[in-house]
């Protein structure tokens, strides 16, 4: 049996991306003429036969659903994974899941893999590398041949499919204002880079509560997470930062837009022996089990993960089984509640 080379092994070979690589095959004007005449050649020489969505969904049914998360021991996006596999299973579908671990090219090959292996349509949440490269083609193409797609939590509006998502901007600002309320005028902000939909959104609920209340944002107390390194190294510059400005500036509560941001701010805190939340409040994003069982417990917003999960697979299946039109697309809004505890 001849061995079929893939999209990556081709990208490697000729020292261009995966993206070059697909859209060159599809002959794409935004990749130049030379490359995309080398490319073509170079993959019917190896014996490249395209193995990806058009070939391996558009005519087959086979009652399973593929899943692409960007981290797998995130608790939100767990309690997502439950949902959609419980609702699925009601209605006689079963579930594949894959993990991008953050990666545009690690999400490219998820869909592939997954459309190998034969399944009906995708549910996915969009890698950080994808979005910070804002190259959705993989996407696209599903879209484009009438495989349905719903995208959750971190979305591209610009794409036709559907969508869940939660109030992001007006559970920050709710969260800013409660924090407001409680006479805290200082409120630090850990959130991520602005490519980052949901941090985006995060940070502007933030500063139009400050703006309704008259308080003047601080540029020092926004700190915008990086995600260029380890998860690890994020987390020890992270908690660097948060210490120089602990000595140099007034902080008299923290917002972050997850959980493990504001682990780590409870852990600098108790480390500096600053009293939580009688000298600084801290309230987080993610009602997981890290804010739960914290000491002191910290109050959240929750995103409601169960409703978003089994909101995404009705969309899909619904799609599937053509109980909603194939042109039609919705976004649903899963509305945020703040949970208080200890922490604020």
């Amino acid at each position: 049996m001849i061995k079929r080379i893939t999209l990556k092994e081709i990208a490697n070979e000729l020292n261009v991306s995966i993206s070059a690589v697909s859209k060159s095959l599809k002959d794409s004007p935004e990749i130049g003429a030379e490359t995309r005449k080398k490319i073509k050649a170079f993959a019917k020489a190896h014996n490249y036969r395209p193995n990806n969505i058009a070939l391996s969904l558009k005519n087959r049914k086979t009652k399973t659903i593929g899943v692409i998360i960007p981290e797998i021991v995130h608790h939100f996006f767990s309690i997502v994974i439950n949902s959609i596999e419980k609702y699925a299973a009601k209605n006689g579908y079963n579930v594949i899941i894959a993990v991008s671990n953050e990666s545009f090219e690690k999400e490219v090959l998820n869909m592939e893999t997954l459309a190998n292996g034969h399944i009906d349509g995708f549910i996915m949440s969009i890698a950080k590398e994808s979005l910070m490269k804002q190259d959705f083609h993989h996407i696209k193409e599903s879209i484009d041949l009438g495989i349905p797609v719903v995208l959750f939590d971190r979305v591209i509006h610009d794409l036709n499919c559907d969508k869940v998502i939660v109030n992001d901007k007006e559970a920050a600002k709710l969260a800013t204002q409660n924090l407001i309320d409680d006479n805290r005028k200082n409120i630090l902000l850990i959130t991520s880079e602005d490519y980052i939909s949901v941090g985006k959104l995060r940070t502007e609920g933030y500063l139009e509560a400050l703006k309704d209340n008259n308080i003047i944002p601080d540029s020092d107390l926004i700190i915008k997470v990086s995600d260029k390194e380890s998860s690890h190294t994020e987390m020890n510059s992270l908690e660097s930062e948060l210490e120089n400005i602990l000595k140099n500036k007034t902080v008299d509560a923290i917002l972050g837009v997850n959980e493990i941001y504001a682990a780590s701010a409870l852990k600098v805190l108790r480390k500096n022996k600053v009293s939580v939340p009688k000298e600084i409040a801290i309230i987080s994003f993610t009602d997981g089990v890290i804010s739960r069982y914290s000491s002191p417990s910290l109050s959240t917003i929750s995103q409601h993960g169960e409703l978003i999960g089994t909101k995404a697979a009705e969309l899909l299946i619904d799609k599937l089984t053509g109980k909603s039109n194939s042109s039609d697309f919705k976004t649903e809004i899963i509305k945020c509640t703040l949970i208080k505890r200890e922490s604020s």
